[in-house]
């Protein structure tokens, strides 16, 4: 299993995070934002394939390449028409999908899902093509697991509200924990591989007290399974990195793969980033300093900075976590 990641957009202008999970047989993608141009570097089949979307906040700069991802992907048929935003996401994507002239859609069967994260719920609201999206059919809610919104064969998505003056939604992307056979420790007992293997890693499938090989499953994973923690990697943006923040961010990002997060601001800015409730290249350090993250990536830039000053931007970053870079193609 892997995760890849790739912001999207260029410095000074809007952003998104493309991810990718590979568990080996198969991908999931998801779009964190949609910024403006954004959806350009990525191939026509990547935006295709896009499985779920997920919205931080509805600012201008955050959803204006929404309209070509919908363009693109309005009737696609399946399951994986899946949106995901603050609260308030439900009402302004029933408008967007409205917003446009259907009269040729009625042989058309997509079906669209968009889902608004609350503190304790997450609510669905499920809009179909072949009705020119006219209702939105409200589905059951589902009680929300810690932070959890979506859980995956292979991977998890976790979600935080943040205060930027609205509800900025932060999301963290993890991969389940992997199960490998320790071909030493199968050597050693004199077992040979083979299908039973498979089995071996699913207890539904094989319960403990079952015999395989001649022992029992449960003794055998004790012995052979080898637990490796999968990747993870976390979007943040827009929001006002004060203490209360931090107690909440500091235990939840601890020991995150990745940490995509904004810096907007220039350490010398801070009261303009206090002002309008983003953060400084410093304060976004010491978050990923105090979480001890392994890699901090910074992004959504402000376009005051021409190429020197985010130079400097981002060495004010590395001074207090040199474990902080841009995205390729940024220096």
């Amino acid at each position: 299993m892997a995760i890849r990641f790739r912001v999207l957009g260029a410095a000074g202008s809007d952003n998104a995070l493309h991810v990718e999970i590979d568990s080996g047989h198969a991908v999931s993608r998801l779009l964190f934002d949609c910024g403006e141009g954004c959806l350009g570097a990525l191939a026509p089949s990547d935006v295709l394939a896009i499985d779920h979307v997920f919205f931080s906040h509805f600012h201008m700069d955050h959803v204006a390449g929404f309209d070509g991802f919908f363009r693109m992907n309005f009737a696609r048929e399946g399951n994986n028409n899946r949106i995901w935003g603050p609260p308030g996401t439900g009402k302004i994507l029933h408008h967007r999908f409205r917003s446009y002239l259907w009269n040729l859609h009625e042989n058309l069967g997509a079906t669209w899902r968009v889902s608004e994260i609350g503190e304790t719920e997450v609510q669905t609201w499920r809009h179909e093509l072949p009705e020119a999206f006219e209702t939105a059919h409200e589905e059951a809610a589902m009680v929300r697991e810690g932070r959890v919104i979506l859980e995956e064969e292979d991977f998890i998505v976790e979600a935080m509200a943040l205060d930027h003056l609205t509800v900025s939604m932060a999301y963290k992307v993890t991969e389940k924990t992997r199960w490998n056979i320790d071909p030493e420790r199968l050597a050693a007992l004199g077992m040979r591989p083979g299908a039973w293997l498979k089995s071996l890693k699913d207890p539904v499938a094989l319960p403990d007290d079952a015999m395989v090989e001649g022992r029992r499953a449960g003794e055998l994973r004790a012995e052979l399974l080898v637990a490796t923690p999968g990747d993870s990697v976390a979007y943040l943006t827009d929001f006002l990195l004060d203490e209360a923040a931090a107690a909440k961010l500091v235990p939840w990002l601890s020991g995150c793969g990745h940490v995509v997060c904004e810096s907007q601001y220039r350490v010398a800015d801070v009261e303009l980033a206090q002002k309008n409730y983003h953060m400084t290249s410093a304060q976004v350090a010491t978050l990923a300093r105090d979480a001890g993250v392994k890699e901090l990536v910074l992004f959504h830039v402000s376009g005051r900075y021409v190429a020197e000053e985010r130079a400097a931007l981002l060495e004010e970053a590395r001074e207090v976590f040199p474990g902080a870079r841009f995205p390729e193609g940024w220096m």
